[in-house]
């Protein structure tokens, strides 16, 4: 079993120690990113950048070691950067607990995607942060305290030289003289009482160099690392490494050999007495002769482990067994502590979360009693948007009218004689064929000021006696505001004029009215049922080219009361 040198007494606990456990931990050096790192991504406490991140109550970052030192050596931790922020301001969410605080995986990810390079002098390496650890663990320019506890910080690739030469908790004691040297100056010593040994003769002599292993704490840099239980192998450090890789199978065949090696040593000792008591004779497979050296090598330690003590007449287990037992109780508390820090670790985050839960309940139920109000006032402004289209519908209508009664009055005379345009003639035409719109209607005009309200309907294309061959004119006795004024049946006479818009031959036609019809009685109804000449023009003379009666699409058709009866 490879041993070290004894430490001095106190140094072990001192490096046995977690690094969670120093009392100033901080998280990862500013100074390995390849561009200055977001505020967010700084320990508030050490202000470097964080490591295993944790949110506290009040929105604020800390490393899991920075937190846990705050709590442990502050009665009542107040974070530091709502302290900065508003010195005044401060309250309980303030106060720092490592149970309020939960891991922020969020930060975590972003930080570990940073580009950052190794600060080890001499070292070119770079990568991202979350490889950063693993790199430090086997970068050969870092730093790392020496292993057996001496003091000092060295350079990894450097540590064996050190341990070989410089380190002073590394020493060999001379069994003749006493003295303490280094393994390099052993190899050379020379007392009154101990022959010199020659280097050849300590490479050449296994015993020997088992027992410089024993004594020295490690291995020859050019020896396997399964030397210890027999592996013969030497070469370089790469060579070793190759055949490390390519030799497990017998790397195990060794150590089963060594295992069952011990077993045997423990009957021996157990049977026949001492291990000095076992031979082997020179017949002996080389495996015999190996296991012969190794167990004059291992028999102190195979005497410690197969030492029995007797209780209550019973034998306790051998201390190899009760170290093993030892080891498993050992690992399950380890196990146990682990889950126990686990589940508190969840039990905090399930207590953040319910309290975040508290709270999204209180603003979901705020946001429905606005939306409430809400929709109520969406409703009612909904019913007035209703209220104002029906309000604007009936306005729209009555401007309308207004409008058309604006241009009856801007048309209309009060002497008996009006002119009337009709314009888009073709269309209009069409739409009396097609029946779309049979008629049409001039505005109003009047007999005089307070007279008869009068006007009238044409018939593209005929109506009656006239219809298909002719157009149809007819006058029409409107309902007026000064009816009651006026004397009944109607009985002025009416004359039509379609004018020639070269004033050649006018088409003209009038009629008296007939005192008996009801077209020239006191109308009941808007208007009276028209009457008048239902063949007042053929169709074929319209668009004579002997006449101009429609050009530019309209034509004029004029109509005269005689007033004067």
């Amino acid at each position: 079993v490879l041993q070290m040198a004894e430490k001095p007494n106190g140094e072990q606990n001192m490096w046995s120690s977690s690094p969670d456990e120093n009392e100033f931990p901080s998280g990862y050096p500013a100074n390995i990113c390849e561009d200055m790192p977001e505020q967010k991504y700084l320990c508030c406490n050490c202000k470097s950048i964080l490591k295993k991140a944790q949110q506290t109550f009040c929105g604020h970052r800390y490393c899991l070691a920075c937190l846990s030192w705050l709590v442990r050596n502050n009665k009542n931790p107040i974070c530091q950067k709502c302290k900065e922020d508003n010195p005044e301001a401060l309250d309980e969410d303030s106060l720092l607990s490592v149970e309020r605080a939960f891991s922020d995986a969020a930060i975590g990810k972003e930080i570990s995607e940073l580009k950052v390079h190794c600060g080890n002098s001499g070292c070119s390496w770079s990568s991202v942060m979350k490889n950063y650890e693993d790199h430090q663990n086997q970068c050969e320019h870092a730093l790392i305290p020496c292993s057996t506890g001496c003091g000092h910080m060295v350079v990894r690739r450097k540590l064996p030289g050190h341990l070989e030469n410089e380190c002073v908790n590394n020493l060999i004691t001379c069994q003749k003289c006493s003295r303490k040297m280094h393994n390099r100056e052993y190899q050379k010593h020379t007392c009154g009482s101990r022959p010199p040994k020659d280097k050849k003769t300590v490479k050449t002599d296994p015993a020997s160099r088992e027992k410089n292993r024993q004594a020295t704490g490690f291995r020859n840099k050019d020896e396997c690392r399964f030397s210890e239980i027999g592996c013969l192998f030497k070469g370089s450090k790469e060579k070793i490494k190759e055949h490390e890789q390519n030799s497990l199978v017998a790397h195990l065949g060794l150590l089963l050999q060594f295992l069952h090696l011990i077993k045997e040593n423990s009957c021996l000792s157990n049977g026949v007495g001492s291990s000095d008591s076992v031979s082997f004779s020179p017949q002996q497979p080389a495996r015999s002769r190996q296991e012969k050296s190794l167990l004059e090598l291992k028999s102190q330690e195979a005497d410690e482990f197969n030492g029995c003590l007797e209780v209550d007449g019973l034998h306790e287990p051998s201390g190899f067994n009760r170290g093993l037992k030892s080891q498993e109780m050992l690992v399950c508390e380890q196990k146990l502590t682990m889950l126990d820090n686990k589940v508190r670790v969840f039990e905090n985050i399930v207590s953040v979360l319910n309290r975040e839960v508290e709270k999204s309940n209180i603003t979901v139920a705020a946001f429905e009693r606005q939306s409430r109000l809400d929709q109520d006032t969406i409703a009612s402004l909904e019913q007035k948007i209703a209220d104002l289209q029906r309000s604007f519908a009936l306005k729209e209508t009555a401007v309308n009218r207004l409008h058309l009664h604006f241009l009856s009055l801007e048309q209309a005379t009060y002497d008996g004689i009006f002119l009337w345009k009709i314009t888009d003639l073709n269309r209009k035409h069409q739409d009396a064929v097609t029946g779309r719109n049979a008629s049409l209607l001039s505005p109003a005009f009047y007999t005089a000021r307070y007279g008869y309200k009068v006007c009238m309907r044409i018939y593209l294309n005929g109506d009656g006696a006239g219809k298909g061959t002719h157009i149809s004119l007819f006058f029409v006795i409107m309902k007026g505001n000064y009816d009651v004024l006026l004397s009944w049946p109607f009985r002025h006479k009416v004359t039509f004029m379609l004018l020639d818009q070269n004033n050649r031959e006018h088409v003209i036609d009038a009629f008296r009215p007939d005192l008996t019809s009801v077209s020239f009685q006191r109308p009941v109804n808007d208007m009276n049922v028209a009457s008048g000449c239902p063949l007042f023009l053929h169709l074929s003379k319209l668009q004579s080219p002997k006449h101009a009666y429609m050009k530019d699409d309209a034509l004029f058709i004029k109509c005269i009361i005689d007033t004067s009866l």
